[in-house]
């Protein structure tokens, strides 16, 4: 059975019973924080696996709680499913823009809810699997998925869990084409909804903390993107 720790950071107390009662049927250790001062300490100091992070929060909102953890070294490595009650597409890429590993919009499902978060938990477990995968290098830059950790030359790349999973999934295929629907199947697994907008958001914020390296992440007009081929 699951024994995995989440943190579930919302101010709406019945938001929070009902999200503790059905993880903690499925097995997992949650605890619940109505701010986002108590969510940055506690995920500073006990390092959940997930956050599920609703944005709108008195003092600090979930978008700054998602920013910091995301720019700390400690924290970036957590997931972190964001909960909005707006649903609107430009809170789902600000989000996503800030590292975000998920979205959901209020009201949502319960069941829909932990699927999301199993699927988001494998992806960690497949990534723990990987240690056997050889370091990628590509001239100065060095992809190793046994510690999830990307250099160039000697400096370390801060990526969010998303952005590896996707540098790793293309730099493993150099010149295949991928749609962005394959490349959401491929990092997030099958039935995951989310618009070819945020996979546009993964990809510029990935070229952007490459540097010149995004330079191999190749557009191809009118089908998706590539890793380009090695000579």
């Amino acid at each position: 059975m699951a024994r995995e720790r989440i943190l579930v950071v919302d101010d709406e107390q019945d938001i929070l019973e009902l999200i503790r009662y059905n993880l903690s049927r499925e097995g997992y250790q949650i605890e619940t924080v109505t701010t986002g001062e108590e969510a940055i300490k506690i995920a500073r100091d006990r390092h959940p696996d997930l956050i599920i992070l609703d944005l709108m929060l008195p003092g600090i909102d979930g978008l700054d709680v998602c920013r910091l953890l995301k720019g700390e070294t400690r924290t970036a490595h957590i997931p972190i499913i964001m909960l909005t009650a707006k649903g609107e597409e430009s809170d789902v890429v600000a989000g996503l823009e800030l590292g975000a590993d998920d979205y959901m919009t209020k009201p949502f499902s319960p069941k829909v809810l932990i699927a999301r978060v199993r699927n988001i938990l494998r992806r960690k477990t497949r990534a723990a699997e990987e240690k056997e995968v050889k370091i990628i290098v590509i001239e100065n830059m060095k992809i190793d998925p046994s510690k999830h950790k990307v250099t160039i030359g000697k400096e370390e790349i801060n990526l969010t869990a998303t952005e590896f999973a996707l540098l790793f999934f293309l730099a493993r295929r150099p010149g295949w084409v991928f749609t962005r629907s394959q490349i959401i199947t491929g990092i997030k697994g099958d039935d995951y909804p989310v618009t070819d907008r945020s996979v546009d958001v993964q990809i510029l914020n990935l070229r952007k903390k490459l540097g010149k390296m995004g330079d191999y992440i190749e557009t191809v007009r009118g089908v998706g993107y590539r890793f380009k081929e090695l000579n």
